[in-house]
């Protein structure tokens, strides 16, 4: 029931999260934006707002060049660039690196480097694919940025969304973290299900599944939310 509720009305979840966790390249032959140094002087709202309005206009630009006629092999390799230029934009705001050590929970303690890096690649890179087909059913729904708070000298902020459908209106909410200078994400509420400790419930319960064998959670990991 979560996976569906998250896959359709609230599929919007991949603007912010994801997971991703190191910067994955779109391929050569991938249309890629041009990149800007704008993150390092707008406040977390623009952010949260200027990556938004990216990525909806990527869902455009990718249903625009969709050919219904084309071989699957090409149909794939249009959605790989789609998923490429996604990340791309998420990997400007979103702290991958602190999410995927958060979401190891105590087993990050004791995780090798390697582990912790290969789990890291292997979250972001479910995470992409999944959402990235979610945000495709995106249609009808509008988001809305709610008024910006007093930062004053804050170093974590929280950044109100909401994204209105035609039956309702879900909350959306980014935890933002002041990193060396830089607005990132580290977290994300979405109608009431926090994300990150949604994922570090999931490790938790494979690493128990699998006796603490963090190589087992890593192989078996899978970056779409699940009952089990």
């Amino acid at each position: 029931m979560l996976a569906k509720l998250l896959q359709t009305k609230l599929t919007v979840l991949a603007l912010c999260w994801i997971g991703f966790i190191f910067a994955a390249q779109a391929q050569a032959n991938c249309i890629v934006s041009e990149t800007t140094d704008e993150k390092a002087t707008l406040s977390p709202y623009e952010l949260i707002d200027t990556v938004t309005q990216k990525v909806l206009s990527e869902i455009d630009r990718h249903r625009a060049e969709i050919d219904a006629s084309a071989e699957e092999a090409v149909k794939q390799q249009q959605f790989e660039c789609f998923v490429g230029e996604v990340d791309r934009i998420l990997g400007q705001i979103v702290d991958f690196d602190w999410i995927a050590l958060k979401v190891m929970g105590s087993d990050g303690r004791v995780a090798s480097a390697e582990q912790k890096a290969l789990f890291a690649e292997t979250f972001r890179t479910g995470l992409v694919e999944t959402y990235g087909r979610g945000l495709l059913n995106y249609s009808s729904q509008k988001i809305v940025l709610l008024p910006a708070e007093d930062i004053e000298d804050k170093r974590k902020v929280t950044v109100h969304q909401q994204i209105v459908g035609a039956d309702a209106t879900y909350p959306l909410d980014y935890t933002m973290g002041l990193k060396e200078g830089q607005w990132k994400v580290i977290n994300v509420i979405i109608n009431g299900i926090n994300l990150g400790k949604t994922f570090r419930g999931q490790f938790a319960q494979s690493s128990q599944k699998h006796n603490g064998d963090i190589d087992k959670v890593i192989a078996s990991w899978d970056s779409g939310i699940t009952n089990g």
